[in-house]
């Protein structure tokens, strides 16, 4: 049963920003493997789609979701065109998702339902709710500890209004970790401009985190949640997945986009410009990205799709040699070799 949808304010509260320019693609970031345009495709059953993220479990499959609340899991070596098989329903709309290292089972960002967890038989339960302080659960990362450290994108606007809270431009999302010995829900660090996509170090002394409306990658320090900006991206990025040797995948929906950026000075221009119908704002590029960095912000690598054949990739994961992909507007879930 679908949970009910928060209603977004009629009105965003826009400030006035500097303008900024959009660094080209260029140096490590300049198109030369384009792979992206040549993925393999999985895809949901007719109807379905959305898959916002991609993870593989204990026992060798896939997992993906969709925009109607299901979660879906496809054999990780299946080939091209193999049909998933349902997981389970979570009622609202999961987003990141992350393995759970007390039984084997999931931990999911819903952004209708809070935090929840997944058994591997597909039962769920609820962690958090969206009660205050959760509102946009968006993307997790789980200690060894169990601790679940994950992102909550705005304090104002859901999931379905997403848009109207880059547009506002205030920091209005933050970091949350949630003790499971004790059920509660702690603010590690707030202020923040759409947090998004989050990963521990290997350590676990800080987390990686991305901003999406401001295009920054971040470094949380753990437990003062004192924020060090790492570098500015030329795009807009959204989940972030750590490899597990200190590199972290982050996956970018669109390039930025000049039209937002010089906007940003004209909070009244911004204002009208969320009130419009979303097919007549300004929309992301059909470009596929994704970005592999290491700790301290380097490009270490990237991958492109500069035909849009596979775009607005918000999810991805490395499993061996296998990237994995899940993208917010496609009717699949995509794979595509390293070597």
């Amino acid at each position: 049963m679908a949970v009910p949808r928060q209603r977004p304010p009629r009105l965003i509260r826009p400030v006035r920003e500097p303008a900024t320019v959009p660094p080209p693609l260029e140096g490590p970031w300049a198109p030369t493997d384009l792979r992206l345009d040549h993925a393999d495709l999985l895809p949901l059953p007719d109807g379905a789609h959305g898959p916002e993220d991609v993870l593989i479990d204990p026992d060798g499959r896939m997992i993906s979701g969709d925009e109607d609340g299901r979660l879906w899991w496809w054999p990780a070596d299946a080939p091209p065109g193999t049909p998933p098989r349902l997981l389970a329903e979570t009622g609202g709309r999961p987003l990141g998702i992350e393995l759970d290292p007390v039984d084997g089972g999931l931990v999911v960002c819903d952004a209708y339902r809070g935090l929840l967890r997944v058994t591997p038989d597909g039962v769920v339960h609820e962690l958090t709710g969206t009660a205050p302080p959760v509102h946009l659960a968006d993307n997790g990362t789980v200690a060894r500890d169990g601790t679940i450290y994950f992102t909550d994108s705005s304090d104002r606007f859901p999931l379905s209004h997403w848009k109207k809270d880059l547009l506002e431009h205030r920091p209005n999302g933050r970091v949350l970790a949630y003790d499971r010995r004790t059920g509660r829900t702690e603010v590690v660090t707030s202020g923040l401009y759409f947090p998004n996509g989050v990963a521990l170090t290997p350590d676990e002394s800080a987390l990686m985190l991305v901003e999406t409306a401001t295009h920054r990658l971040l470094r949380i320090d753990l437990p003062d949640g004192r924020a060090t900006v790492l570098t500015d991206l030329p795009a807009y990025p959204d989940n972030v997945a750590a490899v597990g040797d200190g590199t972290y995948w982050i996956a970018l929906p669109s390039p930025r986009l000049p039209i937002m950026e010089r906007l940003l000075p004209h909070p009244r221009v911004r204002q009208l410009v969320a009130l419009l119908p979303g097919a007549v704002q300004p929309q992301p590029r059909r470009y596929g990205l994704v970005a592999l960095v290491d700790g301290e912000g380097r490009v270490l690598r990237t991958l492109h799709g500069p035909t849009g054949a596979y775009s607005m990739i918000t999810g991805v994961r490395q499993h061996g040699d296998v990237l994995w992909l899940a993208a917010w507007t496609a009717t699949a879930v995509a794979r595509v070799r390293l070597g």
